[in-house]
């Protein structure tokens, strides 16, 4: 096994270059040089759940901050996130933001179908951006977002705060030192018991809502009230299911455990919905398996494993979500709700596990890493190649679950070999007509 020392992880787990994909290898962010006392200029776009969470996280970095403008097409959202984070503007159209000039970044917490093309405009209008995980609604425009942040030479920080969590990164380094000798399998999954949203027809827009506005470049359908404000993560339309939502968490620890930097190449999945009976359309269960085949020589492969329940309470080491990684000398488990445990070659339980060489990151936070990478012009913890290549893994659960089919992927091209159904949800069907925000290929 090949140990890689604190300075190497760092470069790896900060600004790890993708093989193979020389477009998209690593660029050096910003262009502009910020003043020590100068606060960055941010916006937020997106102005639910979420969106409000990461509103207050960056508006209290008021040193480094400052929060001057909100957008969302729900009229009572925008004005109360406006008065929560004390902007100065508040727009249902992003655009007007992106003509700002004075404006140095947005924070992109849409639904999912607005995540890539919304951060690819603000890339081209020169902003830096935080954009919430999944980074992309689809395999095709997480690429074309990592070639936006490229083209334009900005900072794209993408939302799994895992990469600045140091007990995790403590974790991923012993790791990288031997602790389990050679890392062959991780095992990620999300426990949870989920609500039924129910059997809905369309009906009319509540009032104050840009509709127009929210659906945006996807498909045009009619409203409909179990689609909308959060339980648009159900519908293939808007959403990415719980494996792009909270599952974009686990499986990017799996990776980054697992060491491997670029994408799987053979993915089988099976489930289905096995208990919920409601209009959901992604599975509430799910098990899928990733194979890294690295260069096809024994030592060299490595597989990941994910497990999705939507039915239970009853969760693995008593956590709704963790990960397991697996190697000849012991297995270590690691959960973003705070737990770690270490055991060697016999199962035995090691107290208090150490890596020998502590990780440093940059800075305390990732809303701050990502601030601190724009003013440093360096690549933040989870930069969008990174995001990119996790965030495929949640989409091409999805794809191998509604095709029923294996994927077979080719990591360097980002294509599916003879497999139609499966290259179809590549990228997605857009508005029928055109709209000005459906990304260009």
């Amino acid at each position: 096994m090949h140990h890689a020392n604190r300075r190497t992880f760092l470069k790896q787990s900060g600004a790890a270059a993708v093989a193979g994909w020389a477009a998209l290898q690593f660029g050096t962010g910003t262009s502009r040089a910020y003043q020590a006392n100068e606060r960055v200029r941010v916006a937020l776009i997106g102005c639910g759940g979420q969106g409000s969470n990461l509103g207050g996280m960056f508006g209290a970095l008021k040193q480094n901050v400052e929060m001057v403008a909100v957008c969302d097409p729900d009229t009572a959202r925008r004005e109360k996130a406006r008065q929560a984070f004390g902007a100065a503007r508040a727009e249902s159209d992003f655009r007007k933001l992106l003509d700002d000039k004075s404006l140095d970044a947005v924070i992109v917490a849409t639904p999912d179908h607005w995540h890539a093309p919304a951060a690819i405009m603000a890339c081209d209008a020169g902003k830096h951006v935080y954009v919430e995980k999944p980074c992309a609604h689809n395999i095709q425009e997480g690429r074309l977002l990592v070639q936006a942040a490229r083209r334009n030479k900005v900072v794209v920080q993408h939302g799994t705060q895992s990469r600045s969590n140091p007990m995790v990164a403590d974790a991923v380094q012993m790791l990288r030192e031997g602790v389990i000798g050679d890392v062959f399998l991780a095992r990620a999954w999300d426990v949870q018991r989920r609500g039924n949203i129910g059997h809905k027809q369309p009906s009319a827009v509540p009032s104050g809502v840009d509709y127009d506005q929210w659906v945006g470049p996807a498909e045009m359908v009619p409203f409909q009230e179990n689609r909308f404000h959060y339980n648009w993560h159900w519908w293939f339309n808007f959403g990415t299911g719980d494996t792009g939502n909270d599952g974009a968490h686990e499986l990017d620890i799996a990776r980054w455990g697992l060491g491997v930097e670029t994408h799987p190449s053979s993915v089988v999945a099976i489930g289905g919905k096995y208990f919920q009976d409601d209009d959901q359309q992604f599975p509430d269960t799910q098990t899928a398996i990733f194979e890294y085949p690295g260069d096809g020589a024994v030592g060299h492969r490595k597989q990941l494993i994910w497990e999705l329940r939507l039915w239970s309470g009853n969760y693995p080491y008593n956590v709704d979500s963790g990960i397991e990684f697996h190697g000849p000398k012991g297995r270590l488990f690691v959960s973003k709700r705070g737990k770690l445990e270490l055991l060697g070659e016999k199962n035995e339980r090691i107290t208090d596990p150490k890596p020998r060489q502590a990780v440093s990151l940059p800075v305390a936070g990732h809303q701050l890493d990502f601030v601190d990478a724009i003013r440093n012009n360096r690549s933040p913890n989870a930069e969008i190649a990174i995001g990119h290549l996790s965030a495929s893994l949640c989409h091409l659960a999805n794809i191998a679950s509604r095709t029923g089919t294996a994927i077979q992927f080719d990591p360097a091209t980002e294509t599916v070999k003879d497999n139609p159904a499966a290259t179809a949800l590549l990228g997605r069907k857009y508005r029928e007509g055109g709209h000005w925000a459906i990304p260009q290929v």
